[in-house]
């Protein structure tokens, strides 16, 4: 038996519909059902109202569980607001979920984390995210971590952010001179890296896998992808990172959906990339190239 967190997330969502598609039925952790309901195939699935951050909800979604697919984080596009804090939900959470699975007798535990995870400052959105691998990979149960770069896709937070820019600036911010590297790779190339973890406990027991697509593309390189897609000219200008690190807490402050956030300013700071064949080396297939998603589908 398959339990998901962060059901109704990004990858979640995508994890939990390709599963269905495959006939199977996962147990969904997700905060509120009736609009878990509205997102996900409520009849396809098992939901049970549970969060993370609670540790009293989470006996009942582990109970006859073998593995847990952990994707319940609040990821660097999102700011922190009252009761979504990076500390409670992606430490903390983390926590109280493996503590959870070990007294329930899980197995095995897959944990959605990012490209690039390291040690840095305490209380920093990047040091919970090592420290949440660190809990996994110290707790005793059998685990894996996939480490993605920045993803694409419908709605894809990194992509969709730069969209919106695109459309509502005057000019476009080429953070750090536009140089920072990334490797995006789309949604359901990350589903189907899970789907083969999950697939294969015996070959993917405490491995991490850092995956990335078939490209490099400097930050400077994808807003000229996205314009040329768009139709749009847009002048580019060179912006310092420490200003516009300013500029991402000035707009915390005041928006409720800032298209950039202090902590998603860490992906400026290390170049998002791996090996190009990094997916097909592990999974063997090619992920698909983001230039040919646009060509195909569009922002």
């Amino acid at each position: 038996m398959l339990l998901i967190t962060g059901a109704t997330g990004y990858i979640g969502h995508h994890l939990v519909s390709r599963l269905i598609d495959q006939d199977d039925r996962p147990r969904c952790l997700v905060r509120d059902i009736d609009h878990a309901s509205h997102i996900l195939s409520a009849d396809k699935v098992e939901l049970v109202q549970g969060d993370t951050t609670r540790p009293d909800s989470l006996a009942a979604a582990v109970q006859g569980i073998e593995t847990i697919v952990h994707t319940a984080f609040i990821t660097a596009d999102r700011k922190e607001t009252p009761g979504n804090h990076y500390e409670e939900t992606n430490v903390a959470g983390t926590q109280n979920l493996i503590k959870a699975a070990q007294d329930a007798g899980v197995k095995r535990m897959i944990e959605i984390s990012g490209l690039g995870t390291k040690p840095d400052k305490p209380g920093s959105y990047m040091q919970g995210r090592y420290l949440a691998e660190k809990m996994l990979m110290e707790s005793g149960l059998e685990w894996t971590i996939i480490r993605p770069s920045v993803l694409f896709g419908k709605g894809a937070p990194f992509i969709k952010g730069l969209v919106e820019l695109i459309q509502t600036a005057p000019v476009l911010p080429l953070i750090g001179g536009g140089k920072t590297m990334f490797q995006p790779i789309h949604v359901e190339d990350v589903v189907s890296v899970i789907v083969a973890v999950f697939d294969d406990p015996g070959h993917s027991a405490g491995k991490i896998y850092t995956i990335g697509g078939p490209e490099y593309y400097s930050f400077t390189h994808i807003f000229d992808e996205l314009l040329q897609t768009m139709h749009k000219k847009r002048p580019k200008v060179y912006a310092p990172r420490p200003l516009v690190g300013i500029g991402a807490a000035a707009m915390e402050a005041i928006l409720p959906k800032p298209p950039l956030t202090k902590a998603a300013m860490t992906l400026f700071s290390f170049d998002n990339i791996t090996d190009l064949d990094s997916v097909e080396r592990d999974f063997g297939f090619t992920p698909l190239s983001f230039t040919k998603y646009l060509k195909e589908q569009g922002v």
